[in-house]
């Protein structure tokens, strides 16, 4: 995996998200069904190129829309509000400031969101090229973890202000390593994995505080251990770093497997 050709898919990602804003009305609609004697559901998906499904034909949000329509028979209609190249800061602030994203969450009976990979990933490569600063190399490291955490929390005290977890299917996901055979060349895994370890543990823990089911994309894509590079399972698109449509399966699958409750 060569750390140019991932910078370079990041950069064409952020230059693309001004494009996605300018199309907020209109982007991800869809009507999943059409069961007249059916309930219908108002889907919102957040996040970052993950949620938008940047370069895969189908994403996991359609994926998990089709998959909701499927094991429950609700209509689904479906607002992708994932905006490519993403950090939780600007999810954040979108859900403190923007009627779109407040209202869309507020109408919806299912609700996903992904966010933190462009946080690290950035992070990332300012330490590999070395310009992380800090005694040991890794301020960058420990400061895109503690900004993520404190965006994380504030992300969650939105959602379940403007969305009440009792009368709403909410699902949320941890973070993946598109890294892992880079890093182990490198013979710098086991000084970066740790602070994915320790965001990953701070989506459970305050996830489950909150009563919001999480989906192990993580150990979905780098097993057990988080030392199986996902692109040797083939799961990542030709940037080694986005979910190609294998991928997107995966994570559709992870969120099928948390069921439906509330609501079904």
């Amino acid at each position: 995996m060569e750390i140019r050709t991932l910078k370079s898919s990041r950069l064409f990602a952020s230059a693309s998200a001004l494009l996605v804003l300018l199309a907020l009305s209109a982007c991800g609609a869809g009507t999943i069904g059409n069961n007249s004697t059916a309930p219908n559901w108002n889907y919102t998906a957040l996040g970052d190129s993950l949620a938008d499904g940047l370069i895969a034909q189908e994403g996991y949000v359609q994926r998990y829309a089709t998959y909701v329509n499927l094991d429950t028979g609700a209509n689904v209609n479906t607002t992708n509000l994932g905006v490519p190249g993403w950090h939780s800061g600007d999810l954040l602030n979108a859900l403190n400031t923007n009627p779109v994203y407040r209202n869309s969450v507020q109408n919806a009976q299912v609700l996903t969101w992904d966010i933190g990979g462009d946080d690290l990933a950035n992070a990332h490569d300012l330490y590999t090229q070395g310009s992380c600063g800090g005694t040991d190399g890794q301020d960058c490291l420990r400061n895109a973890v503690s900004t993520f955490e404190q965006n994380w929390s504030a992300i969650i005290n939105q959602l379940v202000t403007l969305r009440n977890t009792s009368n709403t299917i909410i699902r949320t996901m941890d973070i993946y390593n598109p890294y892992v055979a880079a890093d182990m060349q490198a013979g710098i895994f086991d000084t970066t994995e740790p602070y994915l370890d320790q965001a990953n543990n701070y989506i459970h823990t305050t996830a489950a505080a909150a009563g919001i089911p999480v989906a192990n994309v993580h150990q979905a894509f780098n097993g057990p251990d988080g030392a199986t590079d996902p692109g040797t399972l083939g799961l990542l698109a030709l940037d080694g770093f986005h979910p190609n449509d294998a991928g997107h399966k995966v994570i559709a699958d992870q969120l099928r497997a948390l069921g439906y409750a509330p609501l079904h």
